[in-house]
Order: structure tokens, then sequence, then C-alpha cells
């Protein structure tokens, strides 16, 4: 990776910098490997493991003193989608992710945007669902931590990124880039999202 425009990341990372937790990996240890990006709050995490958002903040602390990026995942389920509380639920969980934090500590967060419901399954939110739903998002951090902090904060897309709908997408003015999952397994699926 040394020399080109590819950074290292991680999927999860403890809160805590040193103790006994085993099987954990913490800031530390992931700063050593070069890590400069973790995922924090992913929507598997939340459902096998029980994360709470409480859990997510702290992570988010940790992850920034130890000089990584943390990525934070925040997202609906369909029936939360379907009942018409999308956005009233992401909101609060991009501000409890953020909570304590300077407006400058919140500009260095990356916030993804990923529709439990669409994880995995192969379905989508339209771009302009996903586009009105970041707008919400950006707003709730716009509410905290004023416009300089909204329009600074990287807000992604996160479900079911693949190369049919990647331009799309990304047409989108709220929408800063994605994560992409299952669709990073095959190199011409990849290939067909970056290059959009």
């Amino acid at each position: 990776l040394a020399g080109s425009n590819i950074a290292l990341g991680a999927q999860n990372m403890h809160f805590e910098e040193s103790g006994a937790y085993t099987g954990e990996v913490s800031p530390g240890m992931l700063k050593a490997l070069g890590v400069e990006y973790v995922i924090l709050g992913h929507s598997e995490r939340r459902q096998y493991f029980g994360e709470t958002d409480e859990g997510v903040n702290k992570k988010v602390k940790a992850a920034l003193k130890a000089g990584i990026k943390p990525i934070v995942c925040v997202g609906e389920t369909l029936e939360e989608r379907e009942s018409g509380i999308t956005s009233e639920g992401v909101c609060r969980q991009t501000k409890l992710a953020l909570l304590g934090l300077s407006a400058m500590e919140a500009a260095g967060v990356i916030i993804e945007y990923e529709p439990i419901w669409a994880i995995g399954t192969g379905k989508t939110a339209t771009a302009e669902d996903a586009n009105e739903t970041i707008r919400a998002i950006r707003g709730a951090v716009r509410e905290v931590y004023g416009s300089d902090t909204a329009d600074a904060i990287r807000i992604q897309y996160g479900g079911s990124m693949k190369p049919s709908n990647a331009a799309e997408l990304m047409r989108m003015p709220e929408i800063d880039g994605g994560l992409i999952g299952g669709a990073s397994l095959k190199a011409e699926d990849f290939a067909g999202i970056v290059n959009y």
C-alpha cells in the first residue's frame, strides 16, 4: 500500500487501549499496523454482538484519540422505514455517536448511512431516498455543530451499492462516497463501482 492512494482499514475496534478483553483489538494495535480507518457500529455488530450507541460513541472517541478516522454506521430497519421514522432514527444514532466531540473532531468522522433492510439483500434505497436520508443526517450534524462542520463531514451510502446503481447514487448531491460490502468480494464488481 505504500506509495499508493489505498489506505488500510479495519472492521471493528475495542474502545479500551489495554486490559483483559480477550479477542478484541485495541486502537493502539490497529495504529501499529498502519490502520487509518475503522468501521464502527455496523448493523451486524449491533445485531449479533449487542453493540449500543453508547458503545459506538466510546469507540469513536478512542479511534480519534489514536489518530484513526472512524466510519460510523447508522441505519434503519424495514419496519422503521415503513413506519416513517427513518430520519428520526438515523439522526438520533448520529448525534449519539458524535456526543461529546468538538466540532473539529466531529468533522473528522465519516458517517455511513446503511439502510439495514438493504444489507446483503440485493435491495437498495432509491438514490433519491438515500440522498434525502443523508440530507437529514447532515441536518442533525448542522443542528449540533453548525454549518461548517455539516458541510465538512463526509456522509456516505452503504446499502447494497453495486455497479448497476453506483453512478446514480454518486450523482446525488449529499452522497460523498460508499461503503462497499458484498460487491467488493468480486474484483469485476468492485472495479465497476470504483470506475462508475
